[in-house]
């Protein structure tokens, strides 16, 4: 009798396994429809942009003739290839899935997706880029203002301790 038991559990398991795992490929299967919806595979771009740029600086930099120009090319292309290794979407895509699917559970994955076929959705995708941005700069425009009394309060508290370590 309880080897019945023991093959009835066993079996329970291996089902009941069966049925996490398939839940579990379905929630990352959602997750990458998710990310694909909303674009994760550009969230590295400005990056890209970024070393692009530095490197077209110090080209101008070193006022280098046009005809080296092919040098510049070349450095951004090895560059490009050292950040696919590093950050391109196939290196970073397992992390990002794992990331939302420990966040968002499936029935909250199809949710967002949802919302973002959505016209509202689509409309927030568009102009949230936008929106970050100006964002980061009205803050660095606000915190701007504190810095000069931030610095202040540094110098004072800087010369009470060491007139207190005299």
């Amino acid at each position: 009798m309880s080897r019945f038991r023991v093959i009835c559990a066993a079996t329970l398991l291996f089902c009941a396994s069966g049925q996490v795992l398939a839940d579990a490929a379905s929630h990352a299967e959602k997750t990458e429809k998710f990310l694909d919806l909303i674009q994760a595979n550009k969230l590295t771009t400005p990056i890209y942009m970024q070393v692009q740029d530095m490197f077209a600086q110090r080209f101008e930099e070193s006022k280098a003739p046009a005809s080296k120009r092919s040098v510049l090319e070349s450095y951004q292309a090895r560059a490009n290839a050292a950040l696919d290794r590093a950050v391109g979407w196939d290196q970073i895509k397992p992390g990002m899935v794992k990331l939302y699917t420990d966040t968002f559970n499936e029935k909250e994955i199809s949710e967002l997706i949802d919302f973002y076929r959505s016209p509202l959705g689509r409309k927030v995708m568009e102009k949230m880029p936008a929106l970050t941005m100006q964002s980061a700069q009205l803050t660095q425009r606000s915190l701007e203002r504190a810095v000069p009394e931030v610095n202040k309060l540094l110098e004072d508290m800087q010369k009470e301790l060491g007139a207190k370590a005299k």
